[in-house]
């Protein structure tokens, strides 16, 4: 009594859509997406939505904080003019669980997909306008240094502590050494030189560190030397990470 029929519709989008990927050295990837209206006339975007891959946790960096709530960094205007352009941009991190098998990887890695919902004029259906991510695997080289915790804040010259991951991405097996240099903000605590063992091919080991700030404001944690005993062979690891460094807060009672 009933009769579906389903109907495929040729839509020509009128968004010029650009995708771009701007890797880390701690794995982590940056996507920035241009949308710009082609046409003639006005398209509204209803919603830009990124839906990341099973490896990665998206956040979105397009909403400002404003009172406690966030709000878009476009405002409440939802739509482009003729010729006009848009930037949106998102932090991909990989989960840690896949940190070694990415290091693997030596051909394209799938990323997720970015949905774009428009529509030509108010009051008719949107539109779906979908985009599948991929991307070329990082190469890391012999070694791959991951943090796995390290701090936002931290105190002027008091010490704090961050906790290192080394992945070994070659095919034989290493003796490293850890060796540490102080720079014009950031000093390290405890013995240069630290021997951290033997680390067998697609494998991984942890170590914690401790060095203290002597600059106040954003500050980057460099210093950071990997000897491989094997091969002879010294891994530079500057600008790691960065730490917002603040004021001892002294307490006065009264």
């Amino acid at each position: 009594m009933l009769l579906n029929k389903i109907c495929l519709f040729s839509v020509s989008s009128p968004l010029d859509i650009e995708t771009k990927f701007y890797n880390s050295e701690m794995g982590d990837l940056f996507l920035e997406v241009q949308i710009q209206n082609m046409s003639s006339s006005t398209v509204f975007i209803q919603k830009v939505l990124l839906e990341p891959s099973e490896m990665y946790i998206g956040i979105e960096l397009n909403t400002i904080n404003q009172d406690g709530e966030d709000e878009s960094t476009f405002g409440t205007r939802t739509f482009l003019q003729s010729s006009e352009g848009r930037q949106y941009l998102y932090h991909l991190q990989l989960k840690p669980e896949y940190s070694e098998k990415a290091s693997a990887i030596r051909e394209l890695m799938d990323v997720g997909k970015l949905d774009i919902v428009w529509k030509r004029n108010l009051g008719e259906m949107p539109i779906v306008q979908t985009i599948q991510l991929e991307t070329e695997a990082p190469f890391y080289g012999n070694i791959k240094l991951y943090l796995e915790k390290t701090p936002d804040t931290v105190i002027l010259e008091e010490p704090f502590h961050i906790t290192c991951k080394i992945t070994n991405c070659s095919a034989r097996k290493m003796k490293l050494v850890l060796k540490m240099c102080d720079t014009a903000s950031v000093r390290w605590c405890g013995n240069s030189g630290r021997y951290l063992g033997k680390l067998p091919p697609q494998s991984s080991l942890c170590f914690t560190l401790t060095l203290l700030s002597l600059k106040l404001g954003l500050q980057s944690i460099s210093g950071l030397r990997i000897t491989d005993k094997v091969l002879r062979k010294t891994y530079d690891y500057d600008d790691v990470a960065n730490v917002y460094v603040v004021p001892s807060i002294i307490k006065m009672k009264c």
